[in-house]
């Protein structure tokens, strides 16, 4: 470790919890929030990361036994210069090599909402479920082509705007993205409020977006559907 917390950049940038064992047909990846700035070390003891802990136990409850499900290890604590979104990227790499070719979803949270957004561009992902994200007018959707993206947004966010999520969402399906929208009506930024439901939505939208052929009167795709958000 460098002075001022700043962290050696060659660790694995992707955390392993559950491998099938057999062959990986699908991976969830979860991608927990941070700060704007900081370039403290990231550590897996942090509330934000603690966090992400119930969202993925929901997602692969829902999901198939045969899914690898992993978190990106970020460097830092903040956004910085698009720091986690370039950990990610890494990430998505080594899960490449170390299973090949899989359908993957990207699970974020806040910042990492954003990181997940941005690494969507790489080949292996095919699904983003971004939770209360930072959706800043300067990001680009235009990557977002063939990608399915649903956004689940607290309307009581105080910290990131359901506003701003609404408008990436229809840059992304001008960009040719299947996204839609859905608001937690009361929910709040860190997901406690209605926290049963938080989890419930994060499940079936993941199992939806991983088996979309089973997904006709699904939240994902109502979601995907709808003019604007729908409401949970």
């Amino acid at each position: 470790m460098r002075a001022g917390g700043d962290v050696q950049r060659n660790e694995s940038a992707l955390m392993v919890r559950h491998a099938p064992s057999g062959a990986a047909t699908a991976a969830i990846v979860t991608l927990h929030g941070g700060r704007e700035v900081s370039r403290r070390a990231a550590r897996p003891w942090q509330p934000a990361a603690l966090r992400m802990h119930p969202v993925l136990r929901a997602a692969a409850a829902a999901s198939p036994g045969d899914v690898l499900l992993g978190h990106v290890r970020y460097r830092y604590q903040g956004w910085n210069d698009s720091d986690p979104a370039q950990d990610a990227l890494r990430a998505l790499d080594e899960l490449e090599r170390l299973v090949g070719d899989v359908p993957t979803i990207l699970v974020g949270h806040s910042m990492g909402a954003r990181a997940a957004l941005r690494a969507a561009s790489h080949p292996l992902v095919h699904g983003v479920l971004a939770l209360a994200p930072w959706c800043p007018p300067q990001d680009s959707a235009a990557h977002l082509g063939g990608v399915r993206l649903v956004v689940v947004h607290g309307d009581r966010d105080r910290v990131t705007s359901p506003a701003e999520s609404a408008d990436y969402v229809r840059r992304a399906r001008a960009a040719g993205a299947q996204a839609g929208m859905v608001m937690v009506k009361g929910g709040d930024h860190a997901m406690l409020r209605r926290s049963a439901d938080w989890h419930r939505a994060t499940g079936e939208i993941v199992a939806q977006i991983l088996q979309p052929d089973q997904d006709a009167q699904g939240l994902a795709t109502q979601a995907c559907a709808a003019d604007g958000a729908i409401d949970l």
